[in-house]
């Protein structure tokens, strides 16, 4: 008997990290499909690498959602390099935080239900583009212009090119920072949420879940 159970939870892990490389494998593809944004800073470019992370998240937890994210970065700087000297890359993986944790909390607590994931993904859109704008001001603008070698003021004139509205840091935020993640972020949660629904229908897919 305990043999058995051995064997199935043996079963498991290995669906489970099988699961999770081919859903980073998707998610470094993804990323590297990038769609520019009019009156957006060249820099900000949407795509859909989230999507398999959150089908990991819903699927197997924060630590496989995790692991997807991480390893989509480091793919993308495998395949192709970074075009922000490394500061995109940097966020990219400071946001995992914002994003997996207050999603998987939310949809834990409230049972795991078709509900708890539309409002654990509700919830989390503001929080994600609040942490967001803090990282972006704070943290990887400035990294940014340090790598350039120029200052910050520099590059929200490179940015003014594309969108005059933009003059400082602040309505650098308001007017690029803020419509992109909310944007970049809802497509994502809409896609990702969708796909896991119809993932859900799959008797594998169920078993996962229920292990």
């Amino acid at each position: 008997m305990n043999t058995n159970k051995t064997q199935n939870k043996k079963i498991w892990t290995t669906q489970t990290l099988i699961t999770t490389a081919m859903l980073a494998a998707l998610a470094g593809v993804l990323m590297s499909l990038e769609i520019a944004i009019p009156m957006m800073p060249p820099f900000y470019k949407v795509d859909f690498s989230d999507v398999p992370s959150l089908v990991a998240l819903f699927l197997m937890g924060p630590v496989s959602a995790v692991c997807v994210e991480v390893i989509k970065v480091l793919i993308k700087l495998v395949t192709i390099g970074t075009s922000s000297m490394f500061v995109g890359d940097l966020a990219n993986i400071i946001s995992i935080v914002m994003y997996v944790l207050p999603v998987w909390l939310i949809y834990k607590k409230m049972g795991k239900t078709r509900k708890a994931g539309i409002t654990a993904l509700v919830v989390s859109v503001p929080l994600r583009v609040a942490f967001a704008c803090f990282v972006n001001a704070c943290i990887t603008l400035p990294l940014y212009a340090k790598a350039m070698e120029m200052p910050l003021d520099g590059v929200i004139q490179i940015v003014a090119a594309v969108n005059p509205a933009i003059h400082d840091l602040t309505s650098f935020v308001v007017l690029a920072t803020i419509p992109f993640n909310v944007l970049k972020i809802g497509l994502n949660y809409v896609a990702g949420f969708l796909l896991y629904e119809n993932l859900c229908k799959i008797s594998f897919v169920r078993q996962e879940i229920m292990s």
